[in-house]
């Protein structure tokens, strides 16, 4: 717990608030505020209390506070990949933003997410801010996914790369709602998935995860990607796989070109 001791000489709660946004900054945390602040710890946290009932603070995580511009009043908060960094930070959990949201900053955005999708590799519970909710998926060697750096208006955020992306929609069927929907953001990102850096990343995937990534891209027409991930599979051998994990595969054709039990019909939204 996060020890809050006096000030005498520091700046009032509302300067240090205000001033934040100049320095292109919109969150801070009750540390950081207990030693600029000038007062004592029951008056800041007064102050707090009184900015969140108002409307101009939100605080997704005890301790940590995301300053909400007028503009964002009626929402209740700023969009998550405002603070999403400095959270993560500040909560010292790796992370990258994926999954839909992932696929929606790179311009798969049929599908949009009605959540904002993290992956990080320790479970965590969700959170909300305002409207906006923020939900946590784990991953396991986290450090090894590729991703890259994209700007903010207050900064950065990590996103998963094309390539990371397609086996975390893969491996997170329901986060996408079902696999007619992966499908159809599989197509929309295919354009920007490179075949050697898509290979690259199946090296960190199951081969069931492969099989059904290049059944998926042969369904949307992506033969290029297809092939690529049919090579990456021949290094392997094992038993048929089902094209769902979850769903039984009774009566289920098997699909000889990627060893799938193909238990469930695929209509992608092309």
């Amino acid at each position: 717990m996060t020890r809050i001791t006096s000030s005498k000489q520091g700046l009032k709660f509302g300067d240090f608030v205000d001033g934040l946004p100049s320095e292109g900054r919109y969150t801070f945390t009750l540390e950081e505020a207990s030693r600029k602040v000038a007062g004592s710890a029951i008056a800041l946290q007064t102050a707090i209390r009184r900015m969140k009932q108002k409307g101009r603070l939100v605080s997704p995580r005890r301790g940590f506070y995301v300053i909400v511009p007028l503009e964002y009043r009626s929402t209740g908060a700023p969009p998550p990949s405002w603070f999403i960094d400095d959270l993560m930070r500040h909560m010292q959990r790796p992370y990258y933003v994926g999954l839909l949201s992932a696929a929606a900053l790179h311009g798969a955005a049929h599908q949009q997410p009605q959540v904002f999708q993290v992956v990080t590799g320790q479970p965590m519970a969700p959170l909300t801010a305002g409207r906006a909710r923020v939900e946590f998926f784990r991953r396991r060697s986290i450090e090894r996914a590729a991703t890259l750096k994209m700007t903010t208006p207050t900064g950065y955020i990590s996103v998963s790369t094309p390539e990371t992306t397609v086996f975390d929609l893969i491996r997170h069927v329901h986060a996408a709602g079902h696999l007619s929907n992966v499908a159809t953001v599989l197509a929309e990102l295919g354009e920007g998935i490179q075949p050697e850096r898509l290979v690259e990343a199946a090296s960190l995937a199951s081969l069931p995860e492969i099989r059904r990534a290049g059944y998926l891209f042969q369904l949307v027409g992506r033969e290029e990607l297809a092939e690529a991930l049919e090579k990456a599979a021949a290094a392997y051998w094992a038993k048929p796989s089902r094209l769902r994990p979850d769903v039984s595969d009774e009566g289920a054709p098997l699909d000889p070109r990627w060893s799938l039990y193909i238990n469930e019909d695929v209509e992608p939204e092309l």
